[in-house]
């Protein structure tokens, strides 16, 4: 029997991160413990608080860093769905002017940091708060260790290629998470090592492609790909449906497509160790064959989605509102849907992958009840 190594996939989505929080509350209850966190953006700042915590403080990390971030947008409990949609509008301005604790806080455009300060001219906000909390949130001495790797998504702001931090490779900072989740035209590039970085969700809002493209694991993996943004929605009926419309789609980063890629590549590895078994000894050391052979590594994939989907009364700018009623709510939302998929029929009495991979996506029947 071979093991299993857990691996967590966090996509970027600002305030609905608070979901993927909810998510590993659940698996965390359930014993499910990471081996590897992937992150792009605000996922890659969960996936930092939870790969530099204890584990018996992740979760108590992670509810410090919402509770803080949501604690100056905390109108108390609102019932009815309009009162909801122009709560989460105010919240989305109130947080655009003041800024969100321990994040980000808006740039003073004076003289002198028009005049010194480049950072003042490209972006609106200033994410040193973000830079601050993670250094007193996070143990990096532990992340370096590496005992869970770490990947962080970013994009290089000169050359335009998508790069990733990983604890296997360098020793990563703050400051790399923090690049994680520059996002233009808000927040200003971070420089590292003379390079400088935007969010990596301005060229794929998922890490899942890193890991997929990943060979030669000694286990079999299950990967729980947990998505701010849902691919497929509803046909939008005003202006500010079609922009939050255009943000899911642009934001969910095809994600479906890189599962069924993967699951075509898991095909063609079992057919090349079909046809390796079928040669004759004399073409072993066969130059066609060795290659057939590096490729033919064969491990079983279950793959997991776990997908934020929008409440009717959610802000086409939801990303942006960090309200503590909408935080809590989204980290609601992921605590159950990982509870649910992880009681459903169809999870408990699954067998091993057909072709090497099996890909679940069962919180979508909670969620079509409710």
């Amino acid at each position: 029997m071979r093991s299993i190594e857990n691996i967590l996939v966090f996509q970027g989505g600002g305030a609905l991160g608070a979901y993927q929080a909810g998510t590993f509350e659940a698996l965390h209850k359930q014993g499910i413990k990471p081996d590897w966190l992937a992150g792009i953006s605000i996922g890659a700042i969960n996936s930092a608080i939870i790969a530099g915590s204890p584990e018996e403080r992740r979760v108590d990390n992670l509810r410090q860093f919402w509770e803080m971030v949501s604690s100056g947008l905390d109108f108390g409990p609102v019932v009815q769905d309009d009162a909801r949609r122009l709560l989460k509008d105010w919240s989305v301005l109130a947080g655009a002017v003041t800024g969100i604790p321990g994040f980000f806080s808006p740039r003073l455009q004076t003289p002198y940091q028009l005049l010194f300060n480049r950072d003042v001219m490209i972006s609106h906000y200033d994410t040193e708060p973000l830079v601050k909390t993670l250094d007193r949130l996070v143990d990096f001495d532990r992340i370096n260790r590496g005992d869970i790797r770490l990947s962080l998504g970013a994009v290089n702001v000169k050359s335009g290629n998508f790069a990733y931090f990983d604890n296997r490779d360098i020793r990563l900072t703050s400051r790399h998470v923090a690049a994680s989740g520059a996002l233009p035209p808000g927040f200003a590039p971070v420089e590292i090592e003379g390079e400088f970085y935007w969010d990596g969700g301005l060229v794929s809002n998922t890490p899942l492609q890193y890991v997929l493209a990943e060979d030669g694991f000694d286990a079999d993996l299950c990967i729980f790909q947990v998505d701010l943004f849902p691919a497929r929605g509803e046909m939008p009926r005003d202006l500010m449906e079609v922009d939050a419309r255009i943000k899911e789609i642009r934001y969910s980063s095809r994600t479906r497509m890189n599962t069924d890629e993967f699951a075509r590549k898991q095909i063609f590895r079992r057919a090349a160790r079909r046809l390796l078994e079928k040669l004759p000894p004399e073409l072993h050391d066969d130059e066609d064959v060795k290659l057939l052979r590096s490729v033919g590594i064969e491990y079983d994939v279950t793959l997991v989605h776990l997908i934020h989907r929008s409440a009717a009364y959610d802000s086409h700018a939801m990303d942006a509102e960090f309200s503590r009623a909408s935080v809590e709510a989204n980290w609601k939302a992921g605590y159950d849907d990982v509870m649910h998929t992880l009681k459903h029929p169809k999870w408990t009495r699954r067998g091993r992958p057909k072709d090497g991979i099996q890909i679940f996506d069962l919180a979508q029947d909670r969620q079509r009840d409710d």
